[in-house]
């Protein structure tokens, strides 16, 4: 007998029938609830759907295992969170690093670090921007990069560059205009 999926939802707590589970029935049924709580969080529409769709993947590679859970969606819902929060600690200590500021300690500073960190990438160029992340927060190699991006590897190893030096001059000047300027 196929395993059984209940079909309320994890959002709503409604009450559960019962039915044969399949992944792409699960995933048609999950996908837009997922994209607009990743959306809510991220407020980037791309992030959400990159962290959706990697979700689904680590899914549906344990499928077996989780359409026999009891919770399969709540166990949906704690893989993206999961995922965000790894891309974004990656992400803060990635950039942090290209332009050379030690992590901070407490959370406050790593909140407004990050922050500065997104508003001093909005201005970059479109490929500036994709090159930095690709290589510097997503960690691929300049090659990957350039695959995903149609350029050489040198030509992302060019731009990921023009972009930190970029980036160190707008957040060198964020810190200084917010009065933490440390030559004082």
């Amino acid at each position: 007998m196929p395993p059984m999926e209940r079909a309320g939802s994890f959002a709503t707590g409604t009450i559960a029938t019962e039915r044969p589970l399949d992944f792409e029935m699960f995933f048609v049924e999950h996908h837009e609830e997922l994209f607009r709580a990743l959306w809510l969080v991220t407020r980037n529409r791309y992030e959400a759907e990159e962290v959706m769709q990697d979700a689904f993947l680590r899914l549906l590679e344990r499928w077996p295992a989780i359409q026999s859970a009891v919770n399969p969606e709540g166990y949906l819902y704690r893989t993206a969170m999961n995922i965000l929060r790894s891309r974004l600690r990656r992400a803060a200590v990635a950039l942090r690093k290209a332009v050379g500021q030690l992590p901070p300690d407490d959370e406050l500073a790593q909140v407004e670090c990050r922050d500065a960190v997104v508003r001093a990438l909005a201005p970059l160029p479109p490929r500036q921007r994709a090159a930095v992340v690709l290589h510097d927060v997503l960690g691929l190699t300049s090659e990957q990069a350039g695959e995903a991006m149609g350029i050489r590897p040198v030509t992302v190893r060019v731009l990921a560059a023009r972009a930190r030096g970029r980036l160190r001059v707008a957040l060198d000047s964020d810190r200084t205009e917010g009065g933490v300027d440390e030559d004082r």
